[in-house]
């Protein structure tokens, strides 16, 4: 197995490391408040919906956002994303072309954005979204993260919670994963997105719903999940939470009888590739991976275009419950904008 980016201490209730690192928690937590309070928030000619989500990844911002971008052309508008492009070499803002970019130059998730709608990538926000406004002719920016940045006005927040991995032992980075302290985040949010299901984010959701925030729920469902019935599997990820991943596996019928795992935005190495290789070679298995995993091996050369080959990918969509919950967003984000601009 390989080494996960989050300690494990961050998901168990009480630890010696958590209490040892309070005082750093709190002076983090502090600084957090303070941007989540007074962040810049640059204002641009299009309504913003942004998705966030309470800890260090695992939330399901991508997929949501993926989601919603559908929802949004559904709705008859045409949205642009917006990201900072984690991992990716350069700052300036790039319109990414899934012909021409590979994930050193875009990031990994924002590849994955670019094939619903123009997807921007950059450090300034604001720059990145009037680009997409100018030249793309949006009319909607979809933020993927960038919630406790406060870089954008936003009109409406959308915070993501993983029911199954819930917020951890609800500490402050670096004592624990949320990236602020939860009522601040929760004061700032317009409402709570429950993906899946599980007890674990159920403090949360408490929280939220004692706060008069929307809660709406969804879940996450494979595509063509039928096609792993019986399958025995080497399932490999460089994702936040690769349980996830392997319990959709389960739940789609294969058999896992092996796991890799890697740091979260890892960008495999012809030796990553050649000993998963290896491995499913001698065992008779059949290499899966994430739709996240496989974005970041496209454009990485022969190696990596023939070691995809070999993989299989377990992509999927995040589900609406009820279906028009995706539709009401993007009609609160465009009223919260009119509100902004209109008085």
């Amino acid at each position: 197995m390989m080494g996960r980016e989050a300690p494990d201490f961050w998901w168990r209730e009480s630890s010696w490391p958590a209490r040892l690192l309070s005082p750093a928690a709190a002076l983090y937590g502090r600084a957090a408040r303070r941007n989540l309070d007074r962040g810049a928030r640059a204002e641009i000619a299009a309504p913003v919906l942004c998705i966030g989500n309470f800890t260090v990844g695992g939330g399901g911002k991508t997929p949501t956002a993926l989601a919603l971008g559908e929802a949004a052309r559904a709705s008859g508008l045409t949205p642009g994303f917006v990201s900072r492009g984690h991992g990716r070499s350069r700052s300036e803002v790039l319109i990414i072309d899934p012909e021409r970019h590979g994930p050193a130059e875009a990031g990994d998730e924002p590849l994955l954005l670019a094939a619903v709608a123009p997807t921007a990538v950059a450090v300034d926000r604001r720059r990145a979204a009037e680009r997409l406004i100018a030249e793309r002719g949006c009319d909607f920016v979809i933020m993927d993260d960038g919630f406790q940045s406060m870089r954008l006005r936003i009109d409406f927040a959308l915070v993501t919670l993983d029911a199954r991995r819930g917020i951890g032992n609800g500490r402050v980075l670096p004592a624990g994963p949320l990236r602020a302290p939860i009522l601040d985040q929760i004061r700032h949010a317009d409402a709570l997105l429950v993906i899946g299901t599980g007890s674990a984010g159920d403090a949360a959701i408490r929280q939220t719903a004692r706060a008069g925030k929307p809660i709406f729920e969804a879940r996450f469902e494979p595509v063509d999940a039928g096609r792993f019935a019986g399958l025995r599997v080497l399932a490999f990820a460089g994702i936040a939470d690769p349980e996830k991943f392997y319990d959709t596996l389960r739940e789609a019928g294969a058999e896992i009888a092996a796991t890799r795992e890697f740091p979260d935005h890892h960008m495999f190495s012809r030796e990553d590739m050649h000993d998963l290789s290896a491995a499913a070679w001698r065992d008779g298995l059949q290499l899966v991976t994430t739709a996240k995993d496989a974005a970041r091996l496209t454009g990485g050369g022969e190696a990596a275009e023939l070691f995809l080959k070999e993989c299989d990918i377990l992509a999927g969509r995040i589900a609406f419950s009820p279906e028009s919950a995706g539709r009401r967003i993007i009609a609160e984000t465009i009223a919260a904008y009119r509100r902004r601009t209109l008085g």
